[in-house]
């Protein structure tokens, strides 16, 4: 059982080589049958323990053989150089999985990555605009993505979809968008026009709070 103080409040960014509508949220497989990735989040407001984490980003590249339950993935962290040696801990911390309850998303992490690439800390850019389904996150030298809407095939108009998750792990909801990602660190993958998920999330040791 997790007995770790730590909560992150934030914009979160889960872009993927899937198609839009993220197989792993339904529980079904990945839509080339393998998942390359990435996820990151600018903190607004966060901590652990008496550590503060406001206003730092994070970001982890993954890749996967198969489906996301059936493991063997690899991930390389990438933090934000701004970050203290505190600082930088206190994410890893968290990120370890070993601060979070059973099922929780860091745990589940924990669980189904075997192999973690050398974390980088680089300079970052993050803008965020969940609702007009806008984002850019650039990780100097090792990761780009940007986010733009949906375009309907016939009209080219925006077109919107969200992700209601109840119970997830991950977020309670998502605006879904379109994405590019151009990745040159240890986990090398170009996408274009494919899944993006949004959202405003509060994780702590119990899981999602919001």
């Amino acid at each position: 059982m997790a007995s770790s103080d730590w909560r992150l409040e934030g914009e979160w960014i889960k872009n993927c080589n899937c198609a839009f509508g993220c197989p792993c949220d339904f529980n079904a497989l990945p839509t080339h049958g393998f998942c390359k990735g990435m996820v990151a989040m600018r903190i607004t407001k966060g901590h652990f323990e008496g550590t503060k984490l406001d206003g730092l980003v994070f970001a982890a590249t993954v890749d996967f053989p198969g489906a996301l339950h059936e493991g063997n993935g690899k991930m390389q962290p990438i933090i934000d150089e701004r970050a203290t040696p505190e600082q930088r801990q206190a994410i890893f911390n968290i990120m370890s999985g070993k601060n979070s309850a059973e099922g929780t998303l860091f745990q589940i992490f924990s669980l189904i990555v075997t192999t973690i690439h050398d974390p980088l800390f680089v300079p970052f850019e993050f803008s965020f605009d969940k609702n007009g389904r806008v984002a850019r996150l650039l990780a100097k030298g090792v990761l780009e993505t940007e986010v733009e809407p949906i375009k309907n095939p016939v009209t080219g108009s925006p077109h919107r979809i969200q992700v209601v998750m109840p119970e997830g792990f991950e977020h309670r909801s998502a605006e879904v968008a379109s994405a590019n990602i151009h990745s040159t660190g240890a986990i090398k993958f170009d996408t274009e026009g494919t899944h993006s998920s949004l959202a405003n999330v509060v994780q702590t040791p119990q899981g999602v709070a919001a």
